[in-house]
């Protein structure tokens, strides 16, 4: 039987039958590790972009709108199938939609390498978003209901953290040398693996809580309006993260400081990423999410300022190697503040939409504003939706009798 809402995280799983399946499943290694995986090859936008649009500028020679377009193709199709998946998260086979998409995807991404046509990068950019976000959805559907959300979310982007640094160390220097193409090739690598590993170990929790008698009820029942508000508020930081993002490494090229000082910030950046996944799970019970998510875009916003007024090297530097960090560790808080206010999992299968319908747009009007204002003008747009995400965010609270800490 469905649980109410303001229930603590212990009694969250859908049927009583489900939760010791799900609770074992998601905390044996394997099944980590599979979810370490997806969680990389899902979100590799939030690493790669920066490199991604820079790759399409400087080896594909496009402007920075149609660079920023491919990108928004491949969020949009994941907004669109992660909106499409969340809602049937209790009826799907978990392993097989994961295992499927990050196949499929690979397969997009290696069309891709083997391309210059832009109207056929652009349709197998939007398969690549289409596919990934199917099986990302399933994966942070299962993250969502385990046992503490919180924590395994905070696991998972530490693995994206180390992603980051191999990503950044081993990467740019090598696309100067091979060329673009390589760029993709490795795309569909990762994607490839991470077909491999959830088609082996992928947690079967999400297939068998749908098999329960009464399991169906979960999904009838309306979310609640902090529930959006939070969906919302994630979206608008990510929305500055892509639109910043897509341009960090664009800005520092045009600037003068150097592809050799720039990739050194890159991979610093990824340095950095290893920390915040990491920090969020030990500072879980000290600091509660609901402060948490109203101080990030916050943060956010001012990285931007500094990031596109400094002419100089240092302040540049500086704001940028923790930029994607403030997302990192706002997100973890903002992932089990959800978990606790739509314990089916539902809202959080819609992860990807919610970050990549903010993400979609990002690229594109990025390259938008670049192209008509200057960096500058990512300064303005960065402040506007940071009063945005704290708006939504000051009104996604738990209701009264659920603690905040009240997470197994």
């Amino acid at each position: 039987m469905s649980q109410p809402l303001p229930t603590p995280r212990p009694s969250s799983a859908s049927t009583v039958s489900a939760a010791p399946i799900e609770r074992t499943d998601t905390e044996g290694w394997p099944a980590r590790l599979a979810l370490m995986l997806a969680h990389c090859a899902g979100m590799l936008d939030l690493v790669a972009l920066p490199v991604w649009v820079g790759t399409l500028v400087s080896a594909y020679h496009m402007d920075p709108q149609q660079a920023g377009g491919l990108a928004t193709l491949f969020l949009v199709g994941a907004v669109f199938s992660s909106l499409a998946v969340a809602p049937r998260l209790h009826r799907l086979q978990g392993r097989l939609v994961a295992s499927i998409g990050f196949g499929l995807a690979a397969l997009a991404f290696a069309g891709v390498s083997l391309s210059t046509d832009y109207a056929v990068m652009a349709a197998l950019h939007t398969l690549a978003g289409v596919a990934s976000a199917a099986a990302l959805s399933c994966t942070h559907g299962t993250i969502a209901r385990s046992a503490n959300p919180h924590r395994l979310f905070a696991l998972v982007g530490i693995a994206l953290g180390v992603f980051a640094v191999l990503f950044f160390a081993a990467l740019p220097p090598l696309l100067v040398s091979l060329g673009g193409a390589l760029l993709f090739q490795v795309f569909a690598v990762v994607m490839a693996v991470a077909s491999v590993a959830t088609g082996l170990a992928f947690p079967q929790a999400v297939a068998s809580a749908g098999q329960g008698g009464s399991s169906p009820a979960g999904p009838r029942t309306a979310l609640g309006r902090a529930v959006w508000l939070g969906a919302l508020g994630v979206s608008c930081m990510a929305l500055v993260q892509a639109m910043m993002f897509s341009f960090l490494e664009r800005i520092g090229m045009d600037r003068g400081f150097g592809s050799q000082a720039v990739n050194a910030v890159l991979v610093a950046l990824g340095l950095v990423n290893l920390l915040p996944a990491g920090l969020a799970a030990l500072l879980q019970r000290r600091w509660p999410a609901e402060r948490v998510v109203l101080c990030g875009p916050l943060v956010q916003a001012v990285l931007v300022l500094l990031i596109t007024q400094s002419q100089q090297f240092a302040p540049y530097a500086a704001a940028a190697s923790v930029f994607a960090a403030v997302m990192i560790f706002t997100h973890t808080f903002a992932f089990g503040l959800l978990a606790q206010l739509d314990p089916s999992g539902r809202a959080l299968a819609a992860t990807p939409a919610m970050m990549m319908a903010g993400a979609a747009l990002g690229p594109v009007l990025g390259g938008t504003l670049v192209k008509w204002a200057g960096y500058e003008s990512l300064a303005v747009a960065a402040v506007l939706m940071a009063g945005c995400a704290v708006l939504c965010f000051s009104q996604a609270r738990q209701r009264p009798g659920v603690s905040p800490s009240n997470r197994a």
